[in-house]
């Protein structure tokens, strides 16, 4: 099951409630990433996207949410282990 997910990522440099909620698909983007696995294959399991249709919104949703799947990574995880992850 595809969990629904906006158009563009947050972008704040603190934690959001799209964050807390995405902390999975931040994940999974994550691990494809480092997997090198190819970004069409990602989001059309992830985000249930068909790239022949929308190659450009396709490769937009990825990439934003992919930043911030890698800015959690780097500091935003911080907020998670101050607050308990709540």
């Amino acid at each position: 099951m595809i969990e629904p997910f906006d158009e563009a990522a947050p972008t704040a440099d603190q934690l959001t409630e799209y964050d807390r909620d995405h902390i999975k698909l931040y994940a999974r983007l994550l691990d494809a990433a480092d997997d090198g696995a190819d970004w069409r294959e990602v989001v059309e399991i992830l985000f249930g996207i068909d790239l022949a249709k929308e190659p450009q919104r396709a490769r937009r949703i990825h990439d934003c949410h992919l930043a911030r799947a890698r800015w959690m990574a780097r500091s935003g995880y911080r907020h998670l282990l101050r607050r308990g992850g709540s």
